[in-house]
């Protein structure tokens, strides 16, 4: 089983749904990084479910840094974080054990793991571990603020709702960084009567998430197999809800002439930039300066409470299935923080990987 992310900057996560507790690890963060328990917490509420549109599970993700740090900064040595499971209700999946959940990985684990998987919320591949990652990517989010490398997610779509694509993109990241709820504009209503529909009828429901990426240096990432998007795409689909990922105007791309998909360059206040953005601040795999833009297809929760047909692995039989529990009908604003953190791992990597372990005590060419 493969948990660890990245070249020199790595990320381990460990733990599962209804166990004692889950974690991440950090190794190869360079020393000198302030630490501020206060961002972390911050960074964590805004995972966390809140409201009747959520899961009732509610864990207070009282997290410890148990290596890594002294005196409030990094040490250069693996830095872990646990965090305790103290909302569990594990009988919900008693009857369950046996039964494939459709679209969970309850199957292809069981023939993976020949039977040895925890079963309990889906066990190490619950989005639960994703708090983890969260509590992580915050301290490399610290790191990237001495760059002034601003990350944030938002919802793009949910349901019928649309909220408006990044356009002043520093300033909207920095409007979304000091909001609760990840819109551009006042859309929270709006997305709620969607969320309140599916959830009544006993459903759930995906969406598309944008991310911004401000102040990053030209001439991060390589050629083929290390592009940017490679290295981002595959920390955002190593999140269990991730279906698609698109950068800059994407599929577009497919009904766009050359002319008008081309980007010219230009000269301001002595920075070279691209009249406009389509690819998304990357070419030939390498940032060129502008501000990176992805979207995220988010797949619809896959636990809900219709009667769904699937299949008892034990016996081989078809069967029923009802799914008990306390789960959230979207995870759209949830999972807006995961992929800031992830994004925010994969940042740091590259950068110490161009730059050297020293990047964020000096200034980088911009």
């Amino acid at each position: 089983m493969s948990n660890t992310i990245g070249d020199i900057v790595k990320l381990t996560i460990f733990g599962e749904s209804h166990g004692k507790l889950i974690g991440a690890t950090l190794d190869g963060m360079p020393s000198g990084i302030a630490i501020s328990e206060a961002f972390i917490k911050k960074a964590l509420a805004k995972r966390r479910p809140r409201g009747k549109f959520e899961t009732a599970r509610v864990e207070n993700d009282d997290f410890e840094i148990v290596s890594g740090v002294y005196k409030g900064f990094t040490t250069g040595a693996p830095l872990t974080i646990i965090i305790p499971n103290s909302d569990v209700k594990s009988s919900d999946y008693d009857d369950m054990t046996h039964l494939a959940r459709p679209s969970h990985a309850d199957y292809s684990s069981h023939v993976k793991y020949h039977g040895f998987e925890d079963p309990r919320g889906g066990g190490h591949f619950s989005g639960r571990i994703s708090a983890g990652i969260v509590a992580i990517g915050a301290i490399c989010m610290m790191a990237l603020n001495k760059l002034n490398i601003k990350i944030a997610t938002h919802i793009l779509k949910c349901g019928s709702v649309l909220d408006q694509s990044f356009t002043n993109v520093e300033q909207e990241i920095d409007h979304l960084l000091n909001n609760d709820y990840p819109l551009i504009n006042d859309l929270k209503d709006e997305i709620n009567k969607v969320i309140e529909e599916v959830k009544n009828d006993n459903d759930s429901i995906g969406g598309i998430v944008q991310t911004g990426i401000v102040n990053l240096p030209a001439g991060l990432g390589e050629p083929w197999f290390d592009a940017t998007e490679s290295q981002i795409a595959k920390a955002i689909f190593a999140i269990g809800a991730t279906k698609g990922i698109e950068f800059g105007s994407g599929f577009a791309f497919a009904s766009m002439r050359g002319s008008d998909a081309n980007e010219q360059f230009a000269i301001l206040d002595g920075k070279v930039v691209t009249l406009t953005n389509h690819n998304g601040g990357i070419n030939g795999g390498i940032t060129n300066g502008m501000p990176i833009i992805f979207n995220t297809a988010i797949k619809p929760t896959p636990s809900i409470g219709k009667t769904q047909k699937t299949i008892d692995f034990i016996t081989n039989n078809e069967a029923t299935i009802t799914i008990k529990g306390r789960h959230d009908p979207a995870i759209i604003r949830r999972i807006c923080p995961v992929i800031d953190a992830m994004t925010a791992i994969v940042l740091c990597d590259m950068l110490v990987k161009t730059y050297g372990s020293d990047v964020f005590k000096t200034d980088v060419k911009k």
